[in-house]
């Protein structure tokens, strides 16, 4: 008996054994069957940490960033005080070293939230996917125009992270208007819009079709933009400590006045557990003393923004100048807690600021305490716009690159109205605005507030269509509803676009109008232009993160990045490559989080 247990323990011992040194094979051919299925591995991937995000080359010397943007040496300044500790919990490797359930490609679930270590106070407003609807019934499409670029860099943030944004940080035409696109521009200023319509196959369903709609602003020349009367209001509460706030912030405004021409004025308002300006209007010709005022800035204290806010505009009307575009240009991560701190009374302050004439900018940063619903709320009340800067390529993408837009606005409300005919188009739905709808009636009362469209800024928008009797309709017909036919000369228009608009300081409305016809259709998708397709990638990329549910199978990552680069064109700064970048990182996490990707 002894004998007989000393034989099996042995036997155990050797078993054992073979599988100690047979495990890290095991481990090999298991890690080389994954990959097969993933792919490639993204840069940003790869430790599963930030990647390609510039501010991991971030040096902190006051609040200035390193970089070779201005050739003068930063003026010195004492170095805040350093931020608290974050709150206990394990680090990126811990956390993937830690047992935990696996997916069913054997990868730990990816983190969808704020960086590892921060809390998720992170507020994105939750809107309801718009709806398909039925032409016979309501045959209107309304909606304000949104030329906010702040979804686009928020994705971009956390797929650097190798992590899936949130659903409700995805707003379609956010990432859809990202990009500049070669659209046809105006020929001047008295009709400052270009509009044009393609009707295409639809990439992500067979049995509809895309109605893509784009609506290009005049660009101004450099004799025609007014001179910009800037209020910089900045967040230097302790919650923008992180090199990824204010110093980012900081660096931003260094970029934006390198730009201004010399009659351009600024005034800096800061904010924290109360409102206080630290340089008051100053000519950009004496440019020294506002990079000096700026230098100076340290977060620290709690966070007064309803304050801040009153305060810039009190200045901004104080140095009000008709000939001029006034513009207060707030700096955040949005946390108000001191104060005026509801959406909706900070709304209500700033729609009543909008018969100033004062424009307002809003531009978010960082993460796990960013209030994306606050910062929306309050742009679209205060005849603004949003962006949110991540990175310090970003801040120069919006305020070099773009700079004229960001600053000069051509028109004021502009509103989009599609009439579709029945006879051609038995359903429809707006992919995206969803914040953005307006009632029908709303398009010609002028009392009704839109976006505003800054110089050379286009808009896109993109309906998806099913013809009667389509495959593609999801609606139950009508008993007694089918659709009259239509008259001889209207039977080729899919319907009638309207496009209304308020040139700055006017109060009545302006209008213009376009049929859509059969001739402005296209058989095959590859025969649309390069931009009409890339957009429509874009959107196709943005539902995909989005999760809904109009995405047929057989579209997935892989055929937007087939598509996206077939239509990748002219790509100056890389943002198109950058973007294709972004879809290898979300198919690999979505692949390794365990979602069906199509």
């Amino acid at each position: 008996m002894t004998r007989n247990l000393k034989m099996g323990t042995a036997l155990a011992a050797l078993v054992a054994a073979t599988s100690i040194q047979s495990a890290p094979m095991a481990l090999a051919q298991d890690e080389a069957a994954k990959q097969e299925q993933l792919g490639a591995i993204p840069a940003a991937c790869r430790n599963r940490g930030r990647g390609g995000n510039e501010l991991d080359e971030i040096v902190v010397t006051g609040t200035r960033i390193a970089g070779a943007v201005r050739a003068e040496a930063p003026t010195q300044a004492v170095p805040p005080p350093p931020p608290p500790p974050p709150p206990a919990s394990m680090d990126r490797t811990a956390m993937l070293a830690a047992p935990q359930e696996r997916n069913m490609l054997g990868y730990a679930p990816l983190p969808v939230g704020p960086r590892v270590g921060q809390v998720d106070r992170e507020r994105y407003e939750h809107a309801e996917l718009n709806t398909v609807h039925a032409t016979v019934d309501d045959p209107v499409s309304t909606f304000s125009i949104d030329v906010d670029t702040a979804s686009y860099a928020v994705v971009r943030d956390y797929l650097n992270d190798c992590t899936l944004p949130p659903q409700d940080a995805v707003r379609v035409e956010e990432m859809v208007n990202y990009f500049d696109y070669d659209y046809a521009l105006p020929d001047s200023l008295d009709e400052p819009f270009a509009t044009r319509v393609q009707v295409t196959p639809n990439p992500w369903n067979a049995q509809t079709q895309l109605m893509h709609v784009s609506v290009q602003g005049y660009e101004m020349v450099a004799e025609e933009r007014p001179r910009s009367n800037l209020v910089f209001l900045i967040d230097v509460s302790g919650s923008m400590t992180s090199p990824d706030k204010l110093p980012l912030a900081v660096q931003a405004m260094h970029l934006l006045v390198d730009e201004l021409d010399p009659d351009d004025t600024v005034a800096i308002v800061v904010y924290a557990g109360a409102a206080g300006a630290v340089l008051e209007p100053t000519r950009a010709r004496d440019s020294r003393q506002i990079h000096e005022a700026l230098d100076r800035l340290q977060a620290g204290g709690s966070t007064a923004g309803g304050a801040g806010l009153a305060l810039a505009y009190d200045l901004a009307e104080r140095n009000f100048d008709a000939d001029a575009v006034n513009r207060v240009m707030l700096l955040t991560d949005g946390d108000f807690n001191v104060g005026v701190t509801q959406d909706e009374r900070l709304e209500d302050f700033v729609a009543r600021k909008r018969s100033s004439g004062i424009y307002l900018s809003v531009m978010g940063f960082g993460r796990g305490n960013y209030n994306d619903q606050m910062m929306q709320t309050i742009a679209q009340a205060g005849n603004g716009t949003a962006a949110y800067i991540d990175s310090r390529s970003e801040a120069r993408r919006m305020l070099v690159e773009e700079s004229s837009s960001a600053l000069f606005p051509i028109a004021n409300d502009v509103k989009i109205q599609v009439e579709f005919n029945p006879a051609r188009i038995a359903e429809y739905r707006l992919i995206g605005y969803e914040t953005r709808m307006l009632e029908r009636a709303d398009f010609n009362n002028d009392a009704v507030d839109a976006g505003e469209v800054g110089s050379g800024h286009a808009v896109t928008a993109i309906y998806e269509i099913a013809a009667p009797g389509s495959e593609g309709a999801l609606l139950e017909p009508l008993r007694y509803g089918a659709a009259p036919p239509a008259p001889g000369d209207i039977s080729s228009e899919y319907g009638l676009l309207r496009v209304r608009y308020k040139q700055p300081g006017e109060d009545e409305s302006r209008l213009i109008e376009q049929p859509i016809t059969t001739a402005d259709a296209v058989a095959d998708f590859a025969a649309a232009d390069s931009e009409t397709r890339f957009s429509i990638e874009v959107a196709g990329f943005a539902q995909m993160l989005r999760g809904d549910p109009y995405i047929r199978e057989g579209y997935g990552y892989d055929e937007i990045l087939d598509q996206a680069s077939e239509a990748l064109g002219p790509d100056e700064y890389g943002h198109r490559d950058e973007f294709l970048e972004l879809v290898r990182i979300a198919r690999y996490a979505a692949n390794a989080d365990g979602q069906k990707v199509n």
